[in-house]
């Protein structure tokens, strides 16, 4: 690092005497953190998926406050610009380990470039970021997602004749191609099904996928067996226009991050399955590593992911996916993915209950 730990040590003993003006910290006091500097994490919007505010920033909170060292959350609500001008601030402000969901791997580089030339050490969270420099990923195995998505989705079509659109995430998500790549690993093998249509959704925006979805079904005359939709929010989309054609239910459709809708859509019979990675688990990891690049020590990994961009093997830590679907909803519930009591409002308690949730 090029700032010393003397200069690191004083900074930080500066913050923590003003950490508890600061709207987003997280300090219990119940370590000495004035010698394990400060963490910053920039979440990437609200938008794409519910999870990075509904799930992801009070795991992360709390991992923080547990270990007791000081923290910033914040979202950069699809704004490169402004994750840009936040990671200035927390640069300024003082911290030693910025980790950060990427809008776009270049201005992902770019922020992670000027964290180094301040000796801040970076982590790239749940994203990598194609050409950039952090000194580790924490993620869950993407690809291995996409392979479920495909298994699920086949599992819900068996092997009868079936015409497939594919609804694939943001293409500036590096995550959204390891996906569509596992799916495809799964799905093309199968010579009973045929793909009719393939289009990425910019910025995984649901009202997008809307209008997009719809152009495709239009374009295959609604001759479509399955989906393929890269998240639960796509998913809602997809099946917003199977409803106003008569065909929700009928038509199997992907999803993944086991969000409420999601697993609503799934107990009602609209969604086949759901992907669930554990917040909790992932921002544990996150905590863990961050809280040893703070101590200046280095982070326990399970592998490496390639960036071909930058042309380098990236230290991560890979955690395991989980296939959800109507027969194991429960354990989302019991998990802490989701509440049994935001799920099986209004019209899904029936469901609910039939899933043994309530």
């Amino acid at each position: 690092m090029k700032r010393t730990r003397s200069i690191i040590t004083a900074g930080v003993l500066g913050l923590a005497l003003t950490l508890a003006a600061c709207g987003g910290g997280s300090d219990d006091g119940g370590s000495d953190s004035s010698s394990e500097g400060k963490i910053g994490v920039i979440l990437p919007d609200t938008k794409s998926s519910v999870r990075w505010e509904s799930a992801d920033r009070p795991a992360l909170e709390a991992a923080f406050k547990k270990a007791g060292i000081p923290a910033e959350v914040q979202n950069a609500e699809g704004d490169a610009d402004k994750m840009s001008t936040i990671a200035d601030s927390m640069i300024a402000d003082g911290v030693t380990v910025l980790a950060i969901v990427n809008l776009d791997s270049d201005s992902g580089a770019s922020i992670q470039e000027k964290a180094a030339k301040q000796g801040v050490k970076t982590i790239d969270y749940d994203r990598l970021t194609l050409g950039g420099s952090a000194d580790y990923y924490v993620s869950f195995d993407n690809t291995k997602v996409g392979e479920l998505q495909g298994a699920g989705l086949e599992k819900c079509l068996g092997d009868k004749k079936a015409n497939l659109i594919y609804l694939n995430g943001s293409p500036t998500d590096n995550n959204a191609t390891l996906f569509s790549k596992g799916a495809h690993s799964v799905l093309d093998k199968n010579s009973s099904y045929k793909q009719v249509a393939e289009q990425a959704v910019p910025d995984w925006d649901n009202e997008k996928a809307v209008t997009i979805f719809e152009q495709l079904y239009t374009k295959v005359d609604g001759d479509v067996q399955g989906v393929y939709a890269a998240n639960d929010g796509l998913a809602g989309s997809v099946i917003s226009i199977l409803q106003k054609n008569g065909q929700a239910g009928k038509i199997p459709v992907t999803g993944q991050d086991a969000t409420v809708e999601g697993l609503q859509n799934i107990l009602v019979g609209n969604q086949c399955m759901t992907v669930y990675k554990s917040a909790k688990q992932e921002a544990d990891a996150l905590a863990k590593a961050a809280i040893a690049l703070a101590k200046g020590d280095k982070a326990d990994t399970n592998g490496e992911v390639e960036d071909a961009e930058g042309k380098r093997q990236v230290p991560s830590i890979l955690l395991t996916p989980q296939s959800i679907t109507k027969d194991n909803v429960k354990d989302v519930v019991d998990d802490g993915g989701a509440k049994a009591e935001d799920i099986c409002k209004g019209k899904f308690a029936k469901a609910c209950t039939d899933a043994g949730l309530s």
